[in-house]
């Protein structure tokens, strides 16, 4: 009774609606052009057979959306793959995996039990059928003993499933397996260059084979045309997934938040838009795009984009040194913008700092907690695009009869280019890592190396290192570190740490302890710290990309053996 009532409360928030006129219908047997050509601008090397499909199922926590096993791809058909992008899935690459190519064995799974076509081209998908697929028993039963959870655990309502369709297809005369994130991807680097000969299954077929009826981990409900190929931008976004949900799950809501972007005081940010581009935007008429904050204006010229695709814009800017709300307003001449107004909202993180400790305070009933989940993101990815005028030369006729009854033709006529732009991606990335020493302050008189006693103070060095092959004018290095500590659980109380070394190769220490005798920059642990590892959290933020914040969480640990009181030592006066 329990399975049952668990697969009747199962719900799928995934929608499909392929468009009618989208490729013709070969029967399973024939490529999607129906003539032995490829798709779009293709050749007899790009080409997709019609049922070479499947689906990358990720077990994901129903609460934070983070993958808790290994993607698993499911198909009907026995592929020949060779190359393919691993089992990432799309939450994965948009907190920053990089997009790798593998040209090892592809690892896949053919149910016993045939799932309906998941990709088609004529929009014949059955999506009811796709739903009762993976609510039914078998699915998830072969999905739980594949990713090793037990069957009850995977449906108690602590995961949910995360899907995306997958289609084997031929491009550029090598066989290949790609979910619809991982097209959007691969075309951005090759500037356009998948697009242009399978547009109609990686830019249509393929992501609009799922999306999200209802917003839910984060992602947004898909609600625009579905007859047209989708910038890669759209598809990596909101295109090409679904989402299970079991024992009477509601959707993870995204976060409630009144602003846009939050930043902190007197820090460089980026914010940055969307351009998309219906039409070609070619270097003979250029889009601009004008960002307005607080009286200043920040102009972005030059930007040429291909008909259909879409690039980040950004500005580069300087918050100002007391919190307030910004609303930030975005115009262009050409194309349409993902936002025309953002609001910002400045705050501060230095109204936090820890009591002092003293040498009563008790805490008998305290115990540990685990470390907090922060959201990270150590890379990032993103693109500008550049046209180059391609010549191509035409003689125009302009016959003339010359010299009266004895004369004769004469061509009068000229050369004239009937070129065209092609256009290039420039692609950048960015990644953010870190190390951090922990140890006890220089003025511990009983420590050793690690080792001290509760009641001193510790001192710490935060290190940031900042990677990208971008311009500095697309960039900001790490600019903030906060500690927080396990007497507080890692929250109520933090310290901001000094920035002593800014730019790509940033440092951070404590500030210095207005409670310190000598000035130290210390953190002074409570007297009443049980034995055992003491460790700090440090999370590192405001490295900025146009693709959004790169931040990471380190740790490091010193040992407590004893307290303070152990030092003391009592003795009569000698009289």
């Amino acid at each position: 009774m329990k399975r049952i009532m668990s697969f009747m409360l199962c719900l799928v928030l995934l929608c499909s609606l392929l468009p009618t006129a989208a490729l013709a219908d070969t029967g399973g047997s024939g490529n999607l052009d129906g003539g032995g050509g490829g798709l779009g601008g293709g050749s007899g090397e790009n080409y997709w057979n019609g049922g070479n499909d499947g689906v990358r199922v990720t077990v994901v926590n129903a609460n934070t959306g983070s993958p808790v096993t290994t993607s698993i791809d499911i198909t009907n058909i026995t592929p020949t793959v060779q190359y393919h992008f691993g089992k990432v899935s799309k939450i994965q690459y948009l907190s920053g995996t990089s997009l790798s190519v593998i040209t090892g064995t592809y690892n896949y799974k053919n149910p016993d039990i045939t799932m309906p076509r998941i990709v088609s081209a004529d929009g014949s998908v059955n999506i009811d059928a796709i739903k009762a697929y993976f609510c039914s028993e078998y699915a998830v039963q072969t999905i739980a003993e594949t990713t090793g959870i037990s069957y009850d655990t995977l449906i108690s309502g602590e995961y949910k499933l995360f899907l995306e369709p997958i289609a084997y297809f031929t491009f550029q005369g090598q066989k290949v397996a790609m979910t619809a994130t991982e097209a959007a991807m691969y075309d951005n680097l090759l500037s356009g260059g998948l697009g242009s000969k399978m547009g109609s299954l990686t830019h249509k077929n393929l992501p609009f084979s799922m999306f999200l009826e209802t917003p839910d981990l984060g992602f947004t409900a898909y609600s625009g045309a579905t007859g047209q190929n989708q910038s890669n931008d759209t598809i990596i976004a909101c295109l090409g997934l679904g989402i299970v949900r079991f024992a009477g799950q509601p959707p993870t809501p995204p976060p409630v938040t009144s602003y846009d972007y939050q930043y902190r005081v007197d820090t460089d940010v980026i914010t940055p838009v969307t351009l998309y581009a219906s039409g070609e935007i070619n270097p003979d008429s250029p889009a601009k795009v004008t960002f307005r904050i607080k009286g200043s204006t920040y102009t972005v010229s030059n930007i040429v984009i291909p008909a259909g695709e879409s690039q980040l814009v950004w500005c580069k800017w300087h918050t100002p040194s007391s919190p307030e709300e910004i609303t930030i307003t975005v115009s262009s001449t050409k194309g349409t913008l993902s936002q025309t107004s953002i609001l910002a909202k400045i705050i501060r993180l230095d109204e936090n700092e820890p009591p002092n400790p003293t040498a009563t305070d008790r805490n008998d009933g305290f115990s540990t907690v685990g470390f907090p989940s922060r959201a990270v993101k150590a890379s990032a990815s993103w693109g500008v695009w550049w046209a180059q005028w391609h010549p191509y030369w035409v003689w125009i006729s302009h016959w003339v009869w010359v010299g009266g009854e004895d004369g004769s033709w004469y061509d009068f006529g000229r050369w004239e280019d009937h070129g065209w732009y092609d256009f290039f991606r420039d692609n950048y990335s960015a990644s953010l890592s870190g190390s951090m020493s922990l140890l006890p302050d220089d003025k511990v008189p009983t420590a050793s190396g690690s080792t001290m006693k509760s009641g001193y103070g510790v001192k710490t060095t935060v290190n940031a290192q900042f990677t990208t092959n971008a311009p500095s004018s697309h960039v900001t290095g790490a600019q903030t570190a906060t500690a927080y500590f396990p007497e507080f659980h890692y929250k109520d109380y933090w310290r901001l740490l000094d920035l002593t070394a800014s730019g790509y190769s940033a440092q951070f220490q404590f500030k210095t302890n207005n409670y310190s005798t000598y000035n130290r920059r210390v953190h002074f642990l409570p007297i009443w710290y049980p034995n055992g590892q003491y460790t700090v959290d440090t999370y590192i933020q405001d490295a900025w990309t146009p693709a959004g914040m790169l931040s990471i969480s380190i740790r490091d640990a010193v040992s407590i053996s004893g307290s303070l009181y152990d030092d003391w030592h009592l003795a009569p006066i000698n009289p």
